[in-house]
């Protein structure tokens, strides 16, 4: 649902390093590195169709910035990791079927549940529209879904490739409020019991 009805919710950002909001395609790597026996890794690499870079702009913008300069006094304000989310096809994650590659069956979401996702009305997940001159589809992003990856791995992916716009600042910031909110939720338990 649009914040500002008419208002474009991408653009094409001339920046050369990760902004918060980016939107990147065909991003492919380690999410786990398993241990078979005493002489053997296993490595799991995983392919994220869609992906959206949550980690916070500021610390971006400084990180990068911090590397550029020559005469620098620390490196404190180098991040190491970036914080993304992978971005899942409506029609599959609709389905049920987003995870497939992984093996994992979801759950289908039913007509009014449905409903109430693509309108942002649902805490766990985040609604993003179609830009077809972007190539971005309909992308619902999971906030219990959610990976770091280091630093200079994604730096390493193509950047041109890989990237496809950027969320404006107002969808970008209802976006990393919602993921911050949802993170920051205080669970109870199922029953509570009289003391």
């Amino acid at each position: 649902m649009p914040l500002i009805a008419g208002s474009p919710q991408y653009f094409k950002s001339t920046a050369k390093r990760y902004e918060q909001g980016d939107i990147l395609r065909d991003v492919t790597l380690i999410q786990w590195a398993d241990v078979e026996d005493e002489r053997a890794i296993n490595v799991v690499e995983r392919t994220l169709q869609y992906c959206v870079v949550v980690s916070q702009e500021c610390d971006l913008e400084h990180d990068f910035n911090n590397r550029e300069k020559q005469d620098k006094k620390s490196e404190d304000k180098y991040l190491q990791s970036l914080l993304i989310c992978p971005a899942y096809q409506a029609e599959s994650f609709r389905k049920g079927e987003h995870l497939k590659q992984l093996e994992l069956r979801m759950e289908v979401i039913n007509s009014d549940n449905w409903k109430r996702l693509i309108q942002n009305n649902q805490a766990r997940y985040h609604y993003l529209g179609r830009h077809e001159d972007f190539q971005i589809p309909e992308l619902i992003i999971d906030f219990k879904h959610y990976m770091t990856v280091p630093r200079d791995i994604l730096y390493r992916e193509k950047f041109e490739s890989c990237y496809l716009a950027t969320i404006e600042i107002l969808f970008r910031d209802s976006l990393s409020g919602r993921f911050a909110q949802y993170l920051s939720r205080i669970g109870l338990p199922d029953e509570l019991t009289s003391v």
